[in-house]
């Protein structure tokens, strides 16, 4: 009788199915490191040309960002600056640029108006003068810093006095109606004398005159309500800001004044506007 065979013993090996997937999933982790490191890197890169190139443009040199590895990552081996830093320096400058050429645009416009508005204003009252008469008592002056209106003492004020005279405050009135249509600009008015010593009872000094004339003219204007008294003020130049040699008869008549100034909220001192509509008396 003949024997069975055995089946041969084969030996059993573990599943390695499961090798494939952890390859896979060890690579995937290898490359999303390697991303990650990438991104990391690209960043800082640009982080550092940005804060060299805002550095440069606003600061003209270096600034506490200054630091061997920041700064030397961002520049060529021959010591000059990378691309990305140079581009990223010209978009900071342009936008630099950009907002100085809309503030400096703004200016202008604004410098614009106001000339048309003083100039407008100058014609109202140059218009006032010449139909009233008052030639040879009042004067306008537009020039860089103001619009300067320039009264005669004898259109105002009796010989030696600082009290408006009745007849005279039609004048200051007048000229306050105008005024009120123009509001936003500081206004100074100013008392003026010749050098002639003054003392009586009332003014120790050329001082107190002019003081007193420029404070009570000013409390004529300032009777018209539409007026902010907080734009106004009362200067009293004395006998020391002449126009004219006090020498003379005609000289000292010039000398005795008062201005009422105008002053530009813009002035250029590069660009002179000066007009007037008369000659002094």
């Amino acid at each position: 009788m003949a024997k069975k065979a055995r089946p041969e013993h084969h030996e059993e090996h573990a599943d390695e199915s499961w090798l494939l997937p952890y390859s896979d999933l060890m690579t995937l982790l290898l490359a999303l490191f390697i991303v990650l490191y990438a991104m990391s890197s690209a960043n800082v890169s640009k982080f550092e040309a940005m804060a060299e190139a805002f550095d440069s443009v606003f600061n003209g040199g270096k600034s506490i960002m200054d630091h061997t590895s920041a700064t030397d990552e961002s520049k060529t081996q021959d010591g000059s600056k990378s691309e990305e830093t140079q581009s990223v320096e010209q978009m900071v400058q342009q936008a630099k640029d950009s907002k100085k050429d809309t503030a400096d645009e703004t200016l202008a416009k604004l410098k614009k108006k106001e000339q048309e508005d003083l100039t407008k204003l100058k014609k109202q009252l140059d218009s006032y003068i010449a139909s009233n008469g008052l030639s040879n008592q009042l004067e306008t002056n537009l020039n860089q810093s103001q619009l300067q209106i320039t009264i005669s003492d004898k259109a105002l004020f009796a010989s030696g006095e600082a009290t408006v005279k009745p007849t005279s405050r039609t004048l200051g009135a007048s000229i306050a109606n105008i005024l009120k249509n123009f509001p936003g600009y500081n206004i100074q008015v100013i008392g003026h004398t010749d050098n002639v010593p003054i003392f009586n009872n009332n003014f120790k000094s050329n001082w107190d005159l002019s003081s007193g004339r420029a404070n009570n003219f000013l409390q004529v204007l300032l009777q018209n309500k539409n007026l902010d008294p907080q734009r106004f003020t009362a200067i009293a130049a004395g006998e020391y800001q002449p126009i004219a040699s006090n020498a003379t008869a005609s000289g000292r008549a010039q000398n005795r004044r008062v201005e009422v100034s105008i002053i530009r909220n813009y002035q250029d001192s590069t660009n002179t506007i000066s007009t007037s509509n008369a000659t002094s008396p």
